[in-house]
């Protein structure tokens, strides 16, 4: 198989030999033609966190019971979380079909029935489409037509949950790698580094620099070595992009490196990925293993000259390790702390040689932009921000996952289109973009199109593209405490601004939650420190050394700017709306209600809950810590929280 690929599909020998028969040989490889039973399991992170892994098991043995000839191949996530454990099924003559919430019990009914000719109408999703190749499913939709697809253009993400990650040869069959060697055979590196220029992409990490153009800035350079490194070290809560497309695609970001590399004249490459992503790691360096293997990687790739090697590189999960040079550093072996710039890494970068650093998603457009075309891609998205963005969809939504979009789709539309909504009827309050370095959108903005320089009008970032949904049970304090909390723990601790600022703030954070003293003073002191969190935000914002620290206050200045009366709610009235702020929550037990049956008084960690046997009880409010136990146990609903 390897020797057909490489002689007939890499090398450019289609002429050369029978097409229908090629294209015969591509189909099986894609399991879009094939004589036994081929079933997919969704066996990304998500997946194996829903159960995939015991539905797998189950799968085996009902095949081994029943003496089946079938390929069980394990897929990544094809971005509709909500959904897993996801199985397809595929039938010989019939198009492949997709189910969702595939258990264990599930699995022999499942199979049988689809084997009979019959679809399980609560689980299928939909049906692939191979234009006419196969026999279409009756009644079934096409998946493409999911509300939950229907709206994205999926580029980053088109094999993912589709092929099989550890296997080469699936994604050759589907043009890997053939944008690498037609390039290394037809074009300069200056001739790269201008069509990505030419297709718009921008830095899909954050920043949103142009590509093309920061390629160019190493490109110009003259060293002896010149290093690429991805960075797969995503640390918003929040965010999963890079690890998806690592467990579901990983072929796809080798590509896209080799192009980058020949493009700015690199030899040398590191994949930055957190320790935290064991099957990611796992796959990608199955990948690399098997594209070294075929000669895709190494010296003098395919007789070109061009020189390539990968080297993965583990990182310990510190968020500051986002920072490019603080990247570095941690790879240079040394303690990952920013350093001023400049020197710019495309100058002086990894060892002290120019550097270009790109994200996983940054990456992953090259192969497709190189097969479709700069003006293919281009044409997508809007004047300043071209292409597609994959983001993150979780929190109080109804379809958790990721999703691919064209820029300038408005957040209204992913969220309530594509996501689904918010669940339980309860009300939309804000999407959280940008992580911690992000801010808030509310309903006010959900219509404004998707690009680098709405969002940032609106005190939020596009970043690496988590959107964190809220509904009106949030408590847009906690959320900025939160998110403070996090920035806090995770500052390096280089810059006084940031290791102490941070800081600060969470203590005004703290105090405006903290238990009631009714003191008037106190509280005068928590509206003064209120009033100084922005001040303090905009001197931690304008002195910090690196872009983390200097967007670090985003979440409090946008909740500030948008809840304000959230903020003087607890201040004033020492209450939390929502419910969220524990010391803020008072307990009562309603009289008429309570049959003194003793069990909240028996739970209740301070015995702060009084009464006899049969007789209404009541709570001591100075001894309460407002744990919630006695609201937990209570079988009668005669507890209230105000």
């Amino acid at each position: 198989m390897k020797n057909f690929l490489i002689n007939n599909v890499l090398h450019n020998n289609i002429e050369k030999i029978d097409k229908a028969k090629l294209e015969n040989e591509l189909s099986v490889i894609r399991h879009e033609s094939s004589d036994r039973l081929t079933i997919f399991i969704g066996a990304g992170t998500c997946g194996l966190g829903a159960g995939a892994d015991k539905t797998a098991k189950a799968i085996r043995e009902f095949i081994e019971a029943k003496g089946i000839e079938t390929d069980i191949i394990e897929v990544g996530c094809i971005g509709l979380c909500a959904a897993e454990p996801i199985v397809d099924i595929k039938i010989p003559g019939k198009e492949r079909i997709s189910f969702q919430h595939v258990t264990e019990k599930e699995v022999a009914n499942l199979i049988e029935a689809t084997l009979r000719g019959y679809v399980h109408d609560e689980l299928v999703l939909g049906q692939f489409d191979t234009k006419g190749k196969n026999q279409k499913w009756t009644n079934v939709p096409y998946l493409n037509e999911h509300p939950f697809f229907k709206p994205q253009v999926r580029v980053v993400l088109e094999n993912c949950g589709i092929v099989n990650p550890v296997d080469i040869n699936e994604y050759i069959a589907r043009a890997g790698y053939k944008s690498m060697l037609d390039l290394l055979a037809s074009k300069t590196p200056a001739e790269v580094c201008d069509m990505i220029e030419k297709s718009g992409l921008r830095g899909r990490g954050g920043g949103g620099f142009p590509t093309g153009k920061k390629w160019k800035f190493a490109a110009a350079e003259k060293a002896e070595q010149k290093y690429l490194i991805c960075n797969a070290d995503e640390g918003d809560p929040g965010a999963f992009m890079d690890r998806a497309v690592i467990e579901g695609d990983p072929h796809k970001l080798i590509e896209g490196m080799a192009i980058a590399a020949y493009g700015i004249g690199a030899s040398k490459a590191y994949i930055y990925i957190r320790a935290e992503y064991p099957l990611a790691i796992k796959r990608l360096e199955i990948a690399l293993k098997q594209a070294t293997e075929y000669g895709l990687l190494g010296k003098n790739i395919f007789g070109t000259g061009f020189n390539f090697e990968i080297k993965v590189k583990m990182g310990a999960g510190a968020f500051v390790c986002g920072e490019e040079t603080a990247l570095i550093h941690s790879i240079e072996g040394k303690r990952g702390m920013p350093r001023p710039r400049p020197p710019f890494p495309a100058v002086s970068g990894l060892f002290g040689k120019p550097t270009i650093i790109n994200n996983v998603e940054t990456l992953s457009n090259i192969p497709v932009i190189v097969r479709k075309g700069a003006d293919w891609y281009a044409a997508m998205g809007t004047p300043k921000s071209k292409g597609t963005k994959v983001f993150a969809l979780s929190g109080k939504i109804n379809l958790t996952g990721l999703v691919e979009i064209p820029m300038g789709t408005s957040i209204r539309d992913v969220i309530f289109t594509i996501g689904g909504g918010i669940p339980n009827g309860k009300k939309f309050k804000a999407v959280q973009m940008g992580g911690p370095s992000g801010g808030c959108v509310t309903d006010v903005n959900l219509d404004i199109p998707i690009d680098y320089e709405s969002i940032l009008s609106v005190g939020a970032m596009m970043g690496s593209g988590g959107m964190v949904v809220m509904d009106n049970e949030t408590c847009m304090v906690d959320v900025a405490k939160f998110f403070m909390d996090f920035i806090q723990r995770e500052s390096c601790g280089k810059c006084i601004p940031c290791r102490e600022g941070t800081r600060r703030m969470l203590e005004i954070l703290e105090s405006i939650t903290r238990r009631p003293t009714h003191d008037k003073h106190e509280a005068l002191l928590r509206m003064k420190g209120v009033m100084a969190l922005q001040d303090l935000a905009e001197v931690i914002r304008d002195t910090s050394l690196c872009g983390l620290g200097q967007s670090a206050p985003n979440p409090v200045l946008s909740t500030l700017k948008w809840f304000r009366e959230e903020y003087e709610e607890h201040i004033f009235e020492r209450i939390c709306s929502a419910g969220v702020c524990q010391d803020l929550r008072i307990f009562e037990i309603e009289v008429d209600k309570c049959t003194g049956c003793t069990i909240c008084a028996k739970k209740c960690p301070t015995d702060a809950i009084i009464g006899g046997k049969k007789t209404a009880h009541f709570i001591v409010q100075g001894k309460c810590i407002a744990c919630g136990t006695c609201y937990d146990v209570c079988k009668f609903d005669a507890i209230t929280i105000k």
